[in-house]
């Protein structure tokens, strides 16, 4: 495994571990979420230089993009439920009571 393969893999279980046990705030959910997006983006970008070929090269930009929309949509979201709840603890966050 070269460095380079460590890195973004250690930085995906990174933030896979902070998903799966500091789930405290939504704010800290959707970075985990987000740096987990980030690291799968260099490792398809990485994997298209290395095939070197046209057909691969516009996959990252589209996990890119796809990456994008999920933080807006995440930040829209912590938005609405801080308004609504006051907080943006996950405990507080109660489908029932809405």
């Amino acid at each position: 495994m070269t460095p380079v393969h460590f890195s973004f893999t250690s930085a995906f279980i990174l933030g896979f571990m902070g998903l799966a046990f500091n789930r405290m705030h939504l704010l800290s959910a959707l970075l985990c979420l987000e740096g987990m997006m980030l690291s799968l983006y260099i490792a398809l970008a990485l994997w298209a230089l290395k095939l070197d070929s046209m057909t691969f090269s516009a996959a990252p930009i589209l996990l890119l993009a796809f990456s994008a929309c999920e933080a807006s949509a995440g930040l829209a979201l912590l938005v609405a439920t801080s308004r609504t709840h006051g907080t943006d603890h996950l405990r507080a966050l109660n489908l029932l009571r809405c």
